[in-house]
């Protein structure tokens, strides 16, 4: 099967192990569908978990990184350097029959163009990353490879048993895909260490939307927290995961000792474990800090569940005093986006892509180089106490954010990678 057709590419098929939830990769794909549609072309999606139109989708179990099988193979692929005959009979078993799924979701919806969200950068599914190689090989179809993280970025895939299989699809050298990065320092590496020339396409957000704040519904989610007049709220709107660095924000609320804080994490996703979820629990246990995180009040959508309201994390977002993000790695920081598109102060560590790509531009926000400081507490006090220096900051956010890293930065960069496969719109 050789695809040959690039005249006017109108079928797009994402590919992935999940398109569902409030993770980066898939907020950040919601994203391009929207931009890509608005172009004039038509979106699918191929993968293990999906929220997305179901006769768009074409769900294969085994595409999900956290499915049964894949997820006994993948822990026996890291950690050592040598690997038995059944993990590579297991790898190439899977493979195949996610390349006949692969082909099933081609010829089904006439996919025109794929775009591969970070299944073949980091190698969450290994058989998944070596049948969309192959797919692109034998056919030719155009392509791009939306990297989010790479493998050299996580500690955990650096001692492995596969280099074979990440030197072959992770990401792979595919004369049909052109590849995008989020950050200047994925370019640099993606260069260096596998000789593939990229383009930047950084993550956005919808600025030219109306940001939602307080309304009917969402007007009493301080009160179900339990929360009186005059309390703190500080949301840290990530996962449970370590590298969010949720202590620094534990001991900053800790450390208010002047007023009553509540610390709410809103996503429930717990993707690396249990373990850090207990550490951060107990963090905040020791340290006296009332900490709401796995919440039944909260979920991915707004609504009634047993009597109660859930809220979502735009609710989160209109009813926080204040942002915590003091993540110690991102790809790039969706989460920074939102509390600027939110018009809330936010805390920062000074992450690496957030030293090269972000600050630069001049976003006024609370920094912090990988602990809380006097000098923190000092600037934290300021936002919370004074509403006019804290408007004045948080509008000059939102119209940088709109400057820099809006759907209309998006269409046109989008427009310049799929020039080069044909005409589009």
């Amino acid at each position: 099967m050789i695809l040959t057709k690039t005249a006017s590419l109108k079928r797009v098929g994402f590919v992935s192990t999940r398109f569902k939830g409030i993770d980066g990769v898939s907020l950040e794909t919601e994203k391009w569908a929207v931009v890509l549609e608005r172009m004039g072309l038509d979106c699918y999606y191929f993968c293990g978990q999906s929220d997305r139109p179901a006769d768009h989708t074409f769900l294969v179990d085994e595409a999900y990184f956290l499915n049964s099988e894949v997820a006994a193979l993948q822990a026996k692929c890291f950690g050592t350097t040598v690997r038995d005959e059944w993990i590579t009979g297991e790898v190439h078993r899977l493979r195949q029959l996610l390349k006949k799924s692969l082909y099933g979701f081609i010829a089904q919806f006439d996919i025109e163009l794929m775009i591969v969200e970070n299944a073949l950068a980091i190698p969450m599914n290994i058989p998944l990353g070596l049948a969309i190689t192959e797919v692109l090989a034998e056919t030719g179809m155009p392509a791009i490879g939306h990297h989010h993280d790479f493998s050299w970025e996580r500690q955990r895939f650096t001692m492995s048993g596969v280099d074979d299989f990440l030197d072959m699809a992770f990401p792979p050298r595919v004369h049909s895909m052109n590849h995008v990065v989020i950050n200047t320092e994925a370019r640099k590496q993606l260069g260096h260490r596998r000789g593939l020339s990229s383009v930047i396409i950084p993550n956005v957000f919808d600025f030219a939307s109306a940001p939602k704040g307080v309304d009917d519904f969402n007007q009493t989610l301080r009160t179900d927290l339990g929360m009186a007049e005059g309390d703190i709220l500080i949301l840290q709107p990530t996962r449970i995961i370590a590298r969010k660095g949720i202590e620094h924000a534990i001991e900053l609320a800790s450390r208010l000792t002047d007023r009553r804080v509540k610390l709410l994490v809103s996503h429930q996703e717990r993707d690396e474990g249990a373990a850090y979820y207990r550490r951060i629990v107990d963090y905040a246990r020791l340290l006296k800090v009332d900490l709401v995180t796995g919440d039944s009040l909260l979920g991915t959508e707004r609504g009634q569940i047993d009597g109660h309201k859930v809220y979502n994390l735009w609710d989160c977002y209109a009813n926080c005093d204040f942002v915590t993000y003091p993540s110690s790695y991102e790809g790039f920081g969706n989460a920074f986006l939102e509390a600027v598109f939110c018009r809330k102060p936010i805390l920062v560590n000074r992450y690496s892509i957030f030293e090269s790509d972000i600050e630069p531009i001049g976003f006024q926000t609370v920094l912090i180089d990988s602990y809380v400081t006097d000098e923190t507490l000092l600037q934290v006090r300021r936002y919370l106490d004074e509403p006019e220096f804290t408007s004045a900051a948080v509008e000059k956010n939102f119209k940088l954010g709109r400057r820099f890293f809006s759907y209309e930065l998006l269409e046109q960069r989008l427009r310049s990678v799929i020039a080069n496969f044909g005409a589009v719109g």
